[in-house]
């Protein structure tokens, strides 16, 4: 587990430029960096694209790229009000593509969907088969699209979101701009001061620092911390706070990771949707064996830290690694193992263990579960294969029969979770057993049987709910949080000490699946230990919602939790909320009718559905109300 940190006091950020004055080579590494890029303000240096009167057309809407001496700007119908100019406030990355801020509100920046290809040097939309009214959820304006909550956390250091959702307005503010020194080493106030005199006596001053002045140093630090330092951005999660966690937090108590969910993974946990690396990387050997980001990623640079299958080799070669000592010694960057032209592309190690795919348009990702390609897999429940990635004349029939010629007795075609998976997505019965059987191996990676729980769901009996539940006291806080819901009063009568157990737990994603659990339960009847760490457990989850109250989905639970609580006109309130930041909620839209009825204020009903038909006039669910009211 990563080392938790002292909150008070804290030193002070000083900036990158500070850090560069000692670590001359190390700051010099970064500031050509992706992190140093990764915001910036709009500047002559910092703006790659053609703002020389360009002119973008999408879906009929014309948008104008242009400058006034060194302000940079963008007309474009596309905009709820449009044409509207609006000035670039700042740029987001760097390559392949670069995005621009602007803003639409005071202290509100989006992020504009028609981005520079730095490649090809000219304008893309990002979502060219999308054409979304503007005032959609998901349009470039909308609330999924802000960079104040959705983006600018993994782009800035130490930055704070700061919105007040009375104004539905945000007062955002970041040490610095990019990911600098600071955002992983933790303010450097301290170090600072340890650096001019070594003498002062900084744990005094700052209770939460080393020898050093540092909040977290990597130099000693277990690989585990490193890599919940990474992943708190090179992650699909949902934020537990404000804004950036002060570095050295633990990941799980500042976030919730996604799971191998449907539409985020493939069964058998290749990435799909736009993952980034944690969430493979866990599910990896390689994870397991104790590698680090900084074993193949230079932490400064943000480059590898070799060329092509050099990087691999470090590891994987007739001389090991003493690090890894576990590792066969033998030639794995030549035919006999990869059977491909050497250095061709089919002999290049990513070729096989992490295939590429493309998100926002032009930005090739590889997935890092390192995994050995199964086109037997493929044939069996259609999942992706490396094979068949690049020989896309075959069929994934020929790329499993190849490799059972030249592996015949390869250990890697047994029986994968995948096919357990891919049948509980499906909704296939007789799956349950299954699925609790990956969920109690300890062989499998955290995130796969925590997603093994996750799928388990409603398909157990009282038995497997025991057995699920007896889960809560696993040692990886992923499957202690997907176990929480299994334990209740019909487990074996264990189910209050468990969620007891789950409410105390040193992890906050663990307490927070147990206070959302605890309303279900009759707290009167619980001893009175249950009652207090409940109610601890409960503000804390109050707090993390608080945090995100310019989320639609934030507003779509605080109207769930609402409704457990039979509080139906907090539920309306938190459903109307949802639909004002997006109008296109229909979930939310249907919520507040069925509400409004159930109130028996049909007046009230009627405008709702009228308001939701205006927004998601298409959606079954809403016609199917209006023909009720009509037949009435």
């Amino acid at each position: 587990m990563a080392t938790a940190v002292a909150a008070e006091p804290s030193p002070s950020f000083v900036g990158s430029a500070s850090c560069g004055t000692c670590h001359s080579a190390e700051y010099s590494s970064w500031k050509s960096s992706h992190h140093a890029e990764a915001w910036r303000p709009a500047s002559t240096e910092s703006v790659a694209g053609d703002f020389d009167e360009a002119v973008f057309e999408h879906a009929g809407r014309t948008t104008r790229f242009f400058h006034r001496d060194e302000r940079f700007f963008i007309e474009t119908e596309d905009f709820t009000d449009g044409p509207k100019v609006l000035e670039v406030k700042g740029v987001g990355g760097i390559e392949p593509l670069q995005q621009y801020l602007v803003e639409t509100e005071p202290g509100k920046l989006q992020s504009f969907d028609v981005v520079w290809d730095q490649e090809k040097k000219s304008w893309f939309h990002l979502y060219p088969d999308q054409v979304l009214p503007p005032d959609d959820g998901f349009h470039w304006s909308g609330p999924y699209k802000s960079w104040n909550a959705r983006c600018a956390e993994c782009h800035a250091t130490d930055f704070r979101k700061n919105y007040d959702a009375r104004t539905r307005q945000y007062s955002s503010t970041q040490a610095e701009s990019g990911v600098g020194c600071e955002a992983c080493h933790g303010p450097g106030e301290a170090h600072v001061a340890w650096a001019e005199n070594e003498e002062s006596v900084l744990r005094s001053s700052f209770p939460g620092t080393d020898g050093h002045g540092l909040l977290l140093s990597f130099r000693e630090t277990i690989a585990e911390t490193e890599i919940q330092q990474c992943a708190g951005c090179h992650s699909r999660r949902e934020p537990l706070e404000d804004g950036s966690p002060m570095p050295g937090t633990p990941f799980h108590d500042s976030y919730r990771l996604a799971l191998l969910r449907d539409g985020l993974y493939h069964p058998d946990g290749q990435i799909l949707d736009e993952v980034y690396v944690y969430g493979s990387f866990l599910q990896s050997k390689m994870y397991a064996k104790g590698l680090r980001c900084s074993d193949c990623h230079d932490p400064h640079s943000a480059r590898l830290k070799a060329d092509g299958n050099a990087v691999c080799t470090q590891c994987h070669s007739s001389a090991g690694n003493p690090a890894f000592a576990s590792l066969p010694k033998k030639s794995y960057d030549d035919p006999t193992h990869h059977f491909h032209e050497p250095d061709s592309a089919g002999a290049a190690c990513v070729s096989c263990h992490m295939i590429e795919r493309t998100y926002m348009g032009v930005d090739g990702r590889r997935d890092h579960s390192f995994r050995v390609p199964r086109p037997d897999l493929s044939v069996k429940i259609g999942t992706p294969n490396a094979c068949t990635d690049c020989h896309t004349d075959k069929t994934a029939g020929w790329a499993a029969e190849v490799l059972e010629n030249r592996y015949p007795d390869s250990r890697h075609r047994g029986p994968h979770f995948a096919e357990v998976f891919a049948n509980a997505r499906a909704d296939a019965s007789g799956v349950g057993e299954d699925l609790l059987d990956i969920a109690l191996h300890e062989s499998f990676p955290g995130i796969v049987r925590a997603s093994a729980l996750n799928l388990l769901g409603n398909r157990s009996g009282p038995e497997q709910r025991a057995l699920a539940a007896g889960l809560l006291r696993d040692p990886d806080p992923l499957v202690r949080a997907a176990a929480v819901p299994f334990a209740g009063l019909d487990t074996d009568g264990n189910g209050i000490a468990l969620l007891t157990d789950a409410l105390e737990d040193p992890v906050k994603s663990v307490r927070i699946a147990a206070a959302r659990q605890m309303l279900r339960v009759p707290l009167d009847n619980t001893p009175e230990r249950t009652r207090l760490s409940a109610r601890s457990a409960q503000r804390e989850w109050q707090e993390t919602l608080s945090a995100k109250l310019d989320f639609p989905e934030t507003h779509m639970a605080i109207g769930g939790t609402a409704l457990v609580l039979r509080n139906s006109r907090a539920a309306i309130r938190a459903f109307q909320e949802a639909t004002s930041l997006d109008p296109q909620l229909a979930e939310a839209w249907i919520m507040q009718v069925r509400l409004h009825m159930a109130e028996g204020d049909l007046a009230a009903a009627e405008v709702a559905l009228q308001r939701a038909l205006q927004n998601v006039p298409d959606n079954a669910a809403l016609l199917d109300l209006k023909r009720q009211f009509t037949s009435r």
